[in-house]
């Protein structure tokens, strides 16, 4: 009797066609929303003059948080060597691509001439924080794009993988941390206005990111389940620990300014913790999407159980970016603006029209599609690679 040790992924189940059609018609329904976009230009999305950034704005720095944890956990396997965590090196590239995708996908269409983005590449203004994120983002996207090739194409050239991997660090830091120094630069919106601007970012990206990785690791079939839960139980541990990081940073920035209640940002605060949204804040962000997974971290063991906690976790962090874009723009910068002039456009309100989030379940149905076309691709290239082991028999 012979055993043969294959690195081959299991073979399951046919899978049901129903979440396919579901996602189809989603992906339909977002499809007339980002049509309407192209043809209508922003004239059916409900910001105006004094709250000119929304949801899509919001969508981008969520996603883009996403792609940079992603791709920091990448880099514990490709430079680091953490071998209990190398089964996902490749899903954690790939997500970190495809996110980044709709990331940039998302802020294009907020902007009002999309046709004239490439000039910060072919004019720009060093002086300009949006500069050199526009050119950070190029140079993470031709990495990524690289090291994917060499680690699907050409794995054997560990040396080379590691270099792009270990140049990818810092570049990812300074994209990730940069967004929010972007937000933290304008002295005009207090909220944002804080040298703890960029790292909350960074931190947000990498305890979002590692929650995305937690539910792709349970729903995606490409290693069998003894190793899907080793790299789950170790992932959990990290999630966890850069989720009570991450609650302690947002104590330190919500205490400090309400503890006297007094400072320009005050009123923007009081927005988030007690106005008219306060449900996003109290019940989405810390109740759904931070106490309730990090006990589940804690206390479960169970893969399952622990993808809910990351899924809850990557979803419901879409609350916190909304939460430091909106209220900022609802705070006026005069006393009496509210009233001093009237119009459609000109007020401190907004709430997200259907029409924009049509557009962004177009964007996230288009990023699961693509995973999907991309995962497929990784389970080929794994089923077509022979294993070291391979062939190997005890008699």
């Amino acid at each position: 009797m012979s055993t043969i040790t294959s690195s081959i992924p299991l073979q399951d189940k046919k899978a049901p066609a129903w979440p396919k059609i579901i996602w189809l018609v989603l992906l339909i329904v977002g499809l007339f929303g980002v049509v309407q976009r192209f043809t209508q230009g922003h004239a059916l999305a409900d910001y105006g003059s004094y709250v000119p950034w929304g949801l899509w704005v919001s969508a981008y720095i969520w996603l883009i948080g996403l792609s940079a944890g992603a791709f920091f956990l990448s880099s514990l396997v490709y430079v680091f060597g953490v071998k209990r965590l190398e089964p996902i090196g490749k899903i954690a590239l790939l997500t970190a691509l495809v996110t980044l995708i709709c990331a940039l996908f998302a802020i294009c269409l907020d902007l009002g001439h999309i046709a004239r983005s490439f000039r910060i590449i072919t004019s720009p203004n060093f002086s300009s924080m949006m500069t050199w994120m526009v050119w950070l983002y190029t140079a993470y996207a031709i990495l990524l794009s690289f090291e994917l090739f060499f680690v699907l194409k050409k794995p054997e050239q560990k040396k080379k993988i590691k270099i792009l991997a270990a140049i990818g660090i810092p570049l990812t830091v300074a994209f990730s941390g940069g967004v929010g120094a972007l937000f933290g630069t304008v002295a005009a919106r207090p909220t944002w206005h804080s040298p703890m601007m960029p790292i909350l970012f960074l931190t947000g990206a990498l305890v979002s990111g590692g929650g995305l990785l937690l539910l792709i690791l349970n729903t995606h079939k490409s290693f069998d389940s003894e190793k899907r839960n080793d790299v789950v139980q170790i992932l959990a541990k990290i999630v966890a620990g850069l989720l009570i990081f991450d609650i302690l940073l947002e104590w330190a920035e919500f205490s400090i300014p309400m503890w006297y209640g007094i400072g320009h940002e005050l009123e923007s605060l009081k927005l988030i913790l007690f106005g008219q949204f306060w449900w996003v804040f109290w019940v989405v962000h810390l109740l759904i999407g931070s106490l309730i997974p990090l006990y589940i971290l804690i206390k479960h063991k169970s893969p399952k159980a622990l993808a809910w906690a990351g899924s809850l976790i990557a979803l419901t962090f879409m609350a916190v970016r909304l939460n430091i874009v909106i209220p900022a723009f609802m705070t006026p910068e005069l006393e009496g603006l509210q009233s001093a002039f009237t119009g459609d456009r000109l007020r401190f309100e907004y709430t997200p029209s259907l029409h924009e989030w049509q557009v962004l379940l177009f964007i996230v149905c288009a990023g699961i599609g693509l995973f999907s076309v991309g995962s497929k691709m990784l389970a080929k290239k794994s089923a077509d690679t022979p294993s070291t082991n391979a062939g190997t028999e005890e008699h």
